[in-house]
């Protein structure tokens, strides 16, 4: 952990720092009830033992000014930033209190406040807080990373996945000129209400920029929360994983989202009414239910471009204004509103969405069983698809109490005075439904129209009167929209073990493992680097990508499992990466099954399916098949498995192989979706033999002596998604 300080005197403060007392902390549990200056002696490691906060601020009034050089650091150098434990400083009832210029890094919490009304958090640098270590890799996403932001009730939030700054119970607090990076949840406001958030930046985080619970009428303008992301690589999976720049769960009412930058996330802004609000939790009569959700909330010239998933994400909610905001490729859409009422989409800008679409969710606006939407005075250009409207059968959710409480027929829906320039159909509209259409210009448009014949639509030759521009207060000086040009585009979400690349550290990045070999990416190396491999039967290769970006490739040079450790040393970089080569040559067969030899029923059948006419035999150096929504044949493999036509689904892989193995214990770890089962010398290791999402298995193997071991993983997917992948390592 590096706990490298940068400072900058901060103009707005209220109280000059030579007219405040000095307080020397250096010891756990320090109460501080009275204004004055913090210093902290240089290279201190303050450990949160009892893990109630090292800094105590208590009392109203207080303000609290870190001296320059100041750092209030929770762990030593090399500790793993999911490693991370106890809370920084901790703020419980105090008002009116002032943090001013706190450096705090290496703590699960840096600042936890409850019930601080008149709160100010000025000029605070928490980054380097915990933050998980991510599972996905460039070729596979892995399921254990998927945030759950659904409960917060009993502050799961700050337990499950930490933050850098955490606020519970309080009104009138201001969150300004504060930065986080390199965590994974920025800020997280929890019932906090009549409050000011402004000029922060809150990116390159692993999670959540500005994540906001029950909050009602604050203020959120000209903040950064871009590259807020997780389960993404580029052109091969798009998940987001619930990452978000701006994340809004469970009855947020009445706030302003205005001329923030939240590009790259997972969602640009994903807001979801709630569990309570839909009948999950708690216990209502049935008219309590009525018009429950996030509503009234105006989402105002901000930039939600880029994002793995959706640009904006509202549903089941009301009264919502999505206004002047640009949402430029987005992989799926640019505004997802499932279930949303009285929604108004105007002046927007949506440009280049649904290059990386699951299905006809893709594409500019996209809304399912909405009702009273309008969607007016928008630019749609080079879409998937412009407006998407649609009604389809909810299933039990129809019997859940906010559906019946507010309905789900998609209706009175208008879509008047857009412009749709180079989209590859401007509107789609399904199921039993009605839409009002008037007054759009279609320019080089491929496709018109896509109508079911359920759906009512009327044309119209003119629509009412435009939208007049809404007032909003704004609090900051800066302007993050379009301060990072040189950043779009959702190729320059690079990710690592830890989370997103700034682009501006140095970076050593695994992008390709092929059994016996990986190749790593060097970016923003120094001009004096140097790479060193060192192991038994390894060497390594430093060349250049197309884009002339260095690569280094470590290979193995006989059969077996060979450690190997890459030092990377130069200006501003030293790093060591250490990990395990396999040089083996797997016997694959594919081979399609189906109902009537379901594996989880009958595995001796499906088996057998192996010898039938569907197989198909290949040689593979590695188990390690990012199938996503394809399957074997558009993997790289013989010319005899792609014209198998074994298509997406319901499709088995038994493959074999001899390895060397030297004494000891050995980590057999399987990512699969669906069933995956590792013999050894003709026992079970792992097996999961279920249908399931990505998931990852463990299992160890001890040998007394070095021995040949006959390996065996058979392998079934049924639907949807699809990955396998096997490594093996020496414990």
């Amino acid at each position: 952990m590096k706990c490298a300080v940068l400072w900058a005197v901060m103009a707005s403060a209220a109280v000059s720092a030579a007219s405040l007392p000095e307080v020397v902390v250096q010891a756990d549990d320090t109460v501080i009830d009275k204004s004055c200056r913090v210093v902290i002696p240089a290279r201190l490691i303050l450990t949160d033992a009892n893990g109630n906060g090292v800094i105590h601020v208590r009392g109203d009034g207080i303000e609290v000014e870190f001296a320059p050089g100041s750092v209030l650091c929770g762990a030593a150098e090399g500790v793993r930033p999911d490693a991370y434990r106890g809370y920084g400083i901790r703020i419980d009832g105090g008002k009116n209190v002032t943090i001013r210029g706190a450096r705090i890094r290496g703590y699960w919490c840096g600042l936890w406040a409850t019930g601080a009304d008149g709160l100010t958090l000025e000029g605070i640098d928490a980054s380097d807080n915990r933050r998980a270590h991510l599972r996905s890799t460039p070729a596979a996403e892995d399921g254990a990373d998927w945030l759950f932001p659904h409960n917060n009730d009993a502050n799961e939030w700050l337990n499950n996945y930490a933050a850098a700054i955490y606020i519970e119970d309080a009104s009138r607090i201001t969150v300004r000129d504060c930065t986080v990076r390199q965590g994974q949840n920025a800020l997280c406001l929890d019932r906090v209400i009549d409050s000011r958030v402004y000029d922060n930046d809150f990116s390159f985080n692993s999670g959540w920029g500005i994540a906001m619970w029950r909050c009602e009428r604050n203020i959120i303008t000209r903040n950064a929360c871009d590259f807020c992301i997780r389960g993404y690589s580029h052109n091969v999976y798009n998940r987001g994983q619930d990452s978000a720049g701006i994340l809004m769960f469970e009855q947020n009412i009445g706030n302003v989202i205005a001329e923030n930058s939240a590009t790259h996330g997972g969602d640009g802004f994903f807001g979801f009414a709630g569990r309570e609000a839909l009948g999950e939790t708690g216990t209502h009569d049935a008219a309590w239910y009525k018009r429950r959700g996030n509503n009234d909330n105006r989402l105002i010239a901000n930039d939600f471009s880029h994002c793995a998933a959706h640009g904006i994400e509202m549903t089941f909610s009301f009264g919502n204004l999505f206004y002047g905001n640009r949402l430029v490729d987005n992989a799926i859409c640019g505004v997802w509103g499932g279930y949303s009422q009285d929604t108004t989409i105007a002046f927007n800008t949506f440009e280049a969405n649904g290059g990386m679409a699951y299905g006809l969710e893709r594409g500019g606006v996209n809304i399912e069983h909405g009702r009273g939407s309008l969607i007016t005075d928008n630019t749609f250009r080079n879409n998937a698809c412009g407006v998407h409207l649609w009604w389809d059968e909810e299933g039990d959710f129809g019997k859940r109490p906010w559906a019946l409480a507010n309905g789900t027929a998609s209706t009175d829906n208008l879509i008047a005075r857009n412009r749709f320039e180079g989209d590859t159909l401007a509107f789609h509209l399904r199921g039993p439904s009605e839409a009002t259409i008037a007054d759009n210009h279609l320019i080089d448009v491929k496709r018109q129209m896509d109508k079911e014949d359920s759906v009512t639509v009327t044309h119209q030759s003119s629509a009412a009167g435009a939208i007049t521009a809404p007032k909003y207060p704004v609090y900051g000086r800066k302007r993050p929209v379009g301060a990072r040009p040189h950043l779009r585009g959702r190729d320059k979400i690079i990710m690592t073990e830890w989370g997103p690349w700034d682009h501006a550290s140095p970076l050593i990045r695994e992008i390709s493992r092929h059994g016996d070999s990986i190749t790593c990416e060097f970016h923003k190396m120094p001009a004096d680097v140097k790479v060193n491999v060192h192991g038994s039967a390894v060497r390594g290769k430093l060349t250049a990508n197309k884009e002339g970006v260095p690569t280094y490739t470590v290979s193995a040079t006989r059969p077996g499992a060979h450690d190997y450790t890459l030092h990377v040393t130069g200006t501003a970089v030293n790093e060591t990466l250490r990990g395990m080569l396999i040089h083996a040559t797997w016997q694959a067969t594919f081979f399609k099954w189906d109902a009537s030899t379901d594996p989880r029923q009958d595995a001796a059948a499906w088996r057998k399916l192996a010898q039938g006419p569907t197989a198909a035999a290949t040689k593979v150096d590695q188990l390690r098949f990012n199938y996503g929504y394809g399957g074997p044949g558009d993997q790289n493999v013989e010319q005899a498995v792609k014209a198998a036509g074994l298509g997406g689904d319901r499709f088995g892989m038994i493959a074999r192989t001899e390895l060397p193995l030297t004494a000891g214990t050995w980590e057999f770890s399987t990512l699969s979706d669906d069933g995956v089962r590792v013999i050894v010398d003709g026992k079970p290791l792992i097996d999961n033999w279920t249908w399931h999402v990505p998931t990852r298995d463990t299992a160890a193997l001890t040998l007394t002596e070095d021995k040949q071991v006959e390996l065996t993983v058979e392998h079934f997917e049924i639907d949807g998604y699809a990955v396998l992948e096997l490594d093996i390592a020496k414990k």
